[in-house]
C-alpha cells in the first residue's frame, strides 16, 4: 500500500517557556503517532528548535521525548530529512549519527507522484529583507560557527537563549496576509516559475498557513507553524493538502 509523505515546520521548541515547550512538544509527539502508520517520508522543514548549536561533545539539553520519538520512526524505516532553519542553522551531524536524519542546508528538488516540488525552509527567499540576508551568510560561516565554539556552552547557549526571547516566535502572534502580491515566498515562487515548472512550493518560515494557486497548475502551500496553528501538509501521490492536527481529548 502506497504511504504519505508529511510535512511540517516551525516546532521552535524552547520558546516561549519550557512549560509551553514542553506541551507543545508533546502535541507534536501526539501528531508523529498519528501519523506514523501512514507515513513513508517526513520533511522537518526548519526551526524545530528555537536555538540549536552542535558542540564537539555537547547538544543543548531538552525535548528528548521528540528525539526519541524521530528516532523510534527512522527505526522503522521512515526516511526524515531536517532542513536547516534561522534558528537552528547550526545544526552538524548530531541527528544524523543519532537518528539518520538527512540534514537540508538550503534547497532541496524532488519529484513524487510524478509531481515536482520546491522545498525550502524560506529564510532569505524573495525580494528585501537584505540585513537578515548578509546576517545569514555571517551565521553560516565556518568561521562564525568556529569563533562560537569557543565559548563555553553555559555562556553560548546563554546568549542564544536571550536572543530567543526576543525573537518573533517569541512573541507567540499570529501573523497576517499580507496579500498575494505582497507575500515574498509567493514572489519567489513565481520568479523561479519563470525558469522551470514545479507542481508545488512548499515553505515554512513564514508562521502563516497559506494555500496559494500561482496558475498553471503550480501551488505555494505554506505548512505555518505550531505555537497557534499546529499545521502540517500531506501529500498522498496525487494530491498535496493542509490540515491541522486536533487532537483527540
Amino acid at each position: 500500500m502506497a504511504k504519505n509523505i508529511y510535512f511540517a515546520s516551525d516546532f521552535h521548541l524552547g520558546t516561549p517557556s519550557y512549560a509551553e515547550s514542553r506541551a507543545r512538544e508533546a502535541r507534536i509527539v501526539s501528531w508523529l503517532d498519528f501519523i506514523e502508520p501512514n507515513c513513508s517520508e517526513l520533511f522537518l522543514m526548519g526551526d524545530v528548535f528555537d536555538f540549536w548549536f552542535e558542540y564537539a561533545t555537547v547538544v543543548p539539553k531538552g525535548f528528548v521525548r521528540l528525539q526519541g520519538k524521530l528516532a523510534a520512526m527512522a527505526d522503522a524505516g521512515i526516511k526524515i530529512y531536517f532542513f536547516k532553519g534561522n534558528h537552528d542553522m547550526w545544526v552538524r551531524d548530531y541527528f544524523t549519527r543519532e537518528i539518520g536524519m538527512e540534514i537540508i542546508s538550503d534547497e532541496l528538488i524532488i519529484e513524487r507522484g510524478k509531481k515536482k516540488f520546491y522545498l525550502h525552509h524560506g529564510d532569505g527567499l524573495g525580494p528585501g529583507d537584505n540585513k537578515y540576508k548578509f546576517l545569514r551568510k555571517i551565521f553560516r560561516s565556518k568561521l562564525c560557527q568556529w569563533l562560537f565554539a569557543r565559548l563555553h556552552p553555559n555562556l553560548g547557549i546563554g546568549i542564544a537563549n536571550g536572543w530567543s526571547r526576543g525573537s518573533r516566535a517569541a512573541q507567540t502572534e499570529k501573523e497576517v496576509f499580507l496579500g498575494e502580491d505582497k507575500e515574498w515566498l509567493a514572489i519567489y515562487a513565481k520568479e523561479q516559475l519563470q525558469k522551470t515548472h514545479f507542481d508545488y512550493f512548499i515553505f515554512g518560515h513564514r508562521h502563516l498557513p497559506l494555500d496559494i494557486d500561482l496558475g498553471g497548475g503550480s501551488r505555494y502551500v505554506n505548512i505555518g507553524e505550531w505555537l497557534n496553528y499546529s499545521t502540517y501538509a500531506v501529500f498522498d501521490g496525487e494530491d498535496l493538502k493542509l490540515e491541522y492536527y486536533k487532537p483527540e481529548v
